[in-house]
């Protein structure tokens, strides 16, 4: 009876995987289970002390009510500083705005401009939200099929397949949520070729994971290499990954001054501003000390090591190494036909997810939930301890299968 009450658009989409695989760790854990959490996606760092004391300063000195809707003029020029000092990029006041989060200026985008009927490509693996957010907006998401054997990649011959007159907007995910695959140069300007050929293309560039880069990889945005796009590109970025912020909600876009406004018209509709005093946390992160990042990245890097290492050699299990973010997306092709000791013969990730929960209180998410499967996401935001007794368990499990 209280489905009648709901909305289509409510029915027609599923809560975030990823949001409920952390949930039912907590649950779980408060029953008093012993779970391994490789589902979290975000820092297990504190935020900087830095950052803490600019809220506290905002609180006492009575920085405690509405702003303006697209963010303080403190925060808006603290934002495009950021943008000309990391990404070599110059905006201007009115074409970025502060949102609760990333996924909320990505939502607000979407809704301002698609239109029942219209087609949001997105290529697999994906960050869970982005085809249910087209969705929720009338709009068609057009998924395009990944490739392990292409680095996960968005091929440009598969950009130009998959782009008809109703597409609205093409995502692009680099560092890339859950694979790690950062663009090249290369890459980037071949994809910018196609997209020139189609001019009533928009592109959100989600660029959330940028300081988290490892090896020979450089995140580069696809606005510095190829400025012509840059009239229909929204950057999606914020201070939850790079800063440790993600309980703050304190997202941004940076993008042409006519979608901007369309944006802040909808939020001043729906939540006014952002915290106040998330953004003045935020001041203090993107125009502040810089170091912390470094401090984590490098920490990032080690645990990246250290898991891709206890990885090597589990029967069943194999990966490519990310060059950014702090997943590993493994891939489990070699696990499916197999039999826990005790169930039914494995048939999908998200059987194998259950298995690893049940029998051996290891949480991980299934690839299903990214658009790409037999594979399972594995984060490294942990500490090494964690991750140790993580791969323990794993390779036990691996080890059990029949």
């Amino acid at each position: 009876m209280s489905h009648a009450f709901l909305s289509d658009r409510v029915l027609g989409i599923a809560p975030s995987p990823s949001i409920a695989a952390n949930a039912l760790v907590s649950e779980l854990r408060a029953q008093g289970r012993d779970i391994v959490n490789f589902t979290v996606g975000e820092p297990d760092f504190d935020t900087p002390a830095h950052i803490l004391e600019a809220a506290s300063q905002a609180m006492h000195s009575g920085d405690t009510h509405y702003t303006a809707t697209t963010g303080t003029l403190a925060l808006r020029q603290a934002i495009c500083l950021k943008l000309a000092r990391d990404n070599d990029l110059a905006y201007g006041l009115d074409e970025v705005v502060a949102g609760c989060g990333g996924k909320h200026i990505i939502y607000h985008a979407l809704a301002a401009t698609l239109n029942r009927g219209d087609e949001v490509i997105v290529h697999t693996p994906y960050w869970v939200s982005y085809p249910d957010i087209a969705r929720l907006n009338d709009a068609t998401p057009v998924i395009i099929p990944g490739d392990e054997s292409l680095g996960f990649k968005l091929s440009p011959e598969a950009l130009e397949q998959a782009i008809t007159a109703r597409t609205k907007w093409v995502i692009l995910n680099s560092p890339n949520n859950p694979s790690g695959a950062v663009y090249n140069e290369a890459e980037l300007l071949a994809l910018a070729q196609v997209l020139r050929r189609h001019p009533h293309v928009l592109i959100m560039a989600d660029e959330i994971y940028e300081h988290f880069v490892y090896g020979e990889a450089r995140h580069v945005p696809l606005t510095r290499l190829a400025p012509d796009l840059k009239a229909r590109t929204l950057i999606i970025n914020g201070a939850s990954k790079g800063y440790a912020m993600t309980g703050w909600r304190l997202g941004f876009g940076a993008g042409p001054a006519w979608l901007i406004a369309a944006i802040a018209k909808l939020l001043s509709q729906t939540t006014t501003c952002p915290s106040s005093l998330s953004q003045a946390a935020a001041v203090a992160a993107f125009a502040g000390e810089q170091a912390p990042i470094g401090a984590m990245r490098e920490e990032y890097r080690r645990r990246r090591a250290l898991m891709l290492e206890r990885l090597e050699g589990i029967p069943g299990v194999s990966c490519t190494p990310p060059d950014g973010a702090f997943y590993v997306f493994a891939n489990v092709s070699g696990l499916m036909g197999k039999r826990p000791p005790q169930g039914h013969r494995l048939e999908s990730d998200s059987q194998l997810v259950d298995y690893l929960l049940r029998d051996y209180g290891l949480a991980t998410v299934s690839g299903a939930a990214y658009g790409m499967s037999p594979y399972v996401r594995l984060s490294f935001a942990s500490s090494p301890q964690v991750i140790e007794e993580g791969c323990r368990r794993l390779k036990d499990a691996c080890h059990d299968l029949r």
